[in-house]
């Protein structure tokens, strides 16, 4: 039996277990995938955006040319929801973007998943600092300009 495709992911609420930490994997794209994120003035403008909010907390992210993949956990309780914050940023840095024009700068939706353990975390974090050198950008993850860490995110059991 054939599965419809999604049209757009679902976006479940973060599950609390027992007082362990709530990390989000999140996949943000550009509209129309356009290759204009990998620059320094949208890395600087992105960080400033991250580290002036605290609804979440952004950990380590990698920013491509036309994606954005990060790690946050919420920073209030109870959490605001994930939606929201991430369309807050989207649109403040549509409204102060000075990179190449766009018809719009951001995809409407966005991926997340939420993350089960610190293991999952470290092997996330793996994949996602290599996504430069899979793309043939760099030869060395270290090399890529635009990822890092806001703030670190623990895991707490």
């Amino acid at each position: 039996m054939d599965r419809p495709q999604r049209k757009r992911p679902v976006h479940l609420p973060a599950l609390e277990r027992k007082n362990r930490s709530i990390i989000q994997f999140v996949t943000v794209c550009t509209y129309r995938r356009a290759a204009v994120l990998d620059n320094e003035a949208t890395h600087q403008l992105l960080l400033k955006l991250w580290q002036d909010d605290s609804v979440y907390r952004v950990g380590r992210y990698v920013i491509m040319p036309d994606h954005i993949h990060l790690f946050c956990a919420p920073n209030t309780f109870p959490e605001a929801p994930l939606a929201k914050w991430i369309g807050y940023w989207k649109s403040r840095s549509a409204s102060q973007w000075q990179g190449p024009e766009v018809e719009k700068l951001w995809q409407k939706d966005f991926w997340d998943r939420q993350l089960r353990g610190h293991e999952s975390y470290t092997e996330k974090w793996n994949y996602v600092r290599n996504n430069p050198v899979r793309a043939g950008l760099i030869e060395v993850a270290d090399d890529w300009p635009y990822q890092g860490e806001v703030y670190p995110l623990s895991w707490h059991d």
